[in-house]
């Protein structure tokens, strides 16, 4: 099973103290052991092929759909608004939605209120990554939850990405916000679950 990047280092650790217990008490070292196995899970990063479409926007996380609204935002200007929440359960990395270059990034500081409501849009801790596309802006918004930790987001401006590229994670779930163009037709609808770089979320229709 491969192991994402950016979990390495909490399955070292979490691998490291169950083998210090190893050698001093057997029923801890058992529960560490569980621990660490349920670690490696919620890091767990499989391999996907993403079939490249014009006009074809994909999830960016797996979840389940929990918001579809009319949005508006300085980079994107008016926009369909569709939000993944990620249970701790799900695969944590994050993946371009389509191929674009990334001309938009933010960081805000913020809460770790409930990730499903659609009130952690505006309030959680969130990071924007907008990109340029053929079709238009495309921007996902990274927010952190109740459980999640920690965003990762290592991208630069003038980055190009392909469509199901590895962008980032949030580690131990959250929730995840595409905004896609005004006449995106969307292929999905609230309490869909959607897997990252192989849901399609909607299509520009020509």
């Amino acid at each position: 099973m491969k192991i994402a990047k950016d979990g390495i280092s909490s399955v070292v650790y979490m691998a490291l103290i169950t083998g210090a217990f190893a050698f001093i008490s057997w029923i801890p070292a058992a529960v560490l052991l569980a621990l660490t196995v349920l670690v490696i899970w919620f890091f767990r990063d499989p391999e996907r092929k993403t079939e490249y479409k014009d006009g074809y926007f994909y999830s960016p996380a797996d979840g389940k759909v929990v918001e579809i609204s009319k949005s508006s935002h300085p980079f994107t200007g008016h926009c369909t608004k569709v939000g993944i929440f990620m249970n701790i359960f799900s695969v944590h990395v994050n993946r371009a939605p389509c191929t674009g270059r990334v001309d938009y990034l933010e960081y805000i500081p913020g809460k770790k209120l409930a990730a499903f409501a659609p009130k952690a849009s505006e309030i959680n801790e969130r990071n924007f990554i907008g990109f340029s596309t053929q079709w238009g802006a495309v921007m996902m918004t990274q927010i952190a939850g109740l459980v999640a930790r920690r965003i990762v987001c290592r991208l630069r401006r003038g980055d190009i990405l392909e469509a199901g590229q590895r962008c980032g994670m949030i580690k131990l779930g959250s929730r995840v916000d595409l905004y896609l163009p005004d006449d995106t037709v969307l292929k999905i609808k609230n309490g869909d679950n959607v897997k990252a770089g192989l849901t399609c979320i909607g299509v520009i229709e020509s």
